[in-house]
């Protein structure tokens, strides 16, 4: 059985990760911790930014980092980043470290969540909600391959998806 010490939320931009962790966090006292925003702490700007200036490369070796250090800690509900299971090291940390939730919803839900969000430099292209789908056929196996639950958030308030989580973390992984 995994040590219930910290839970981790994967999954595609816009599944409700951030939303979702601080409530859940709050519910289990538990600290939130959110990758995105441990790298702008870091480097004093915005995701966009390092996009800019060291291209998708540079933000997954900061990315890659950040989950290395955040893993590390104690009694963390940590949101990653939708891309965070794209290096194997980050996934195996994930794995090892706590439990892995994959917070699942459709490109389509993703879409009508984040379509006014011009902080999301992979979105800023022609077709969004095309581009969604893609991202969302190259990550799917890596988020069913580290994840311990999927949880749907399609359609869902975020009290919903909390109350799911705490019961399936009682009644499957305990």
């Amino acid at each position: 059985m995994k040590r219930l010490n910290n839970i981790f939320l994967i999954g595609p931009m816009g599944a409700g990760k951030s939303t979702i962790g601080r409530q859940l966090a709050e519910a289990l006292s538990f600290r939130f911790e959110d990758s995105d925003h441990e790298i702008q702490r870091r480097t004093g700007v915005d995701i966009s930014t390092i996009f800019e200036y060291e291209g998708e490369e540079g933000f997954r070796n900061r990315e890659q980092q950040a989950i290395a250090d955040l893993t590390n800690q104690e009694g963390i509900v940590l949101a990653t980043g939708g891309g965070a299971i794209l290096r194997e090291v980050s996934r195996q940390n994930l794995a090892a470290r706590g439990v892995v939730i994959y917070l699942h919803c459709s490109p389509e839900q993703q879409f009508s969540r984040t379509n006014r969000d011009r902080n999301r430099p992979l979105l800023q292209t022609e077709d969004p909600l095309e581009r969604l789908r893609q991202l969302m056929d190259e990550r799917e196996p890596l988020y069913r391959q580290v994840a311990d639950l999927v949880v749907s958030t399609e359609k869902r308030g975020t009290a919903s998806v909390v109350k799911e989580i705490r019961r399936r973390l009682e009644t499957e992984l305990s």
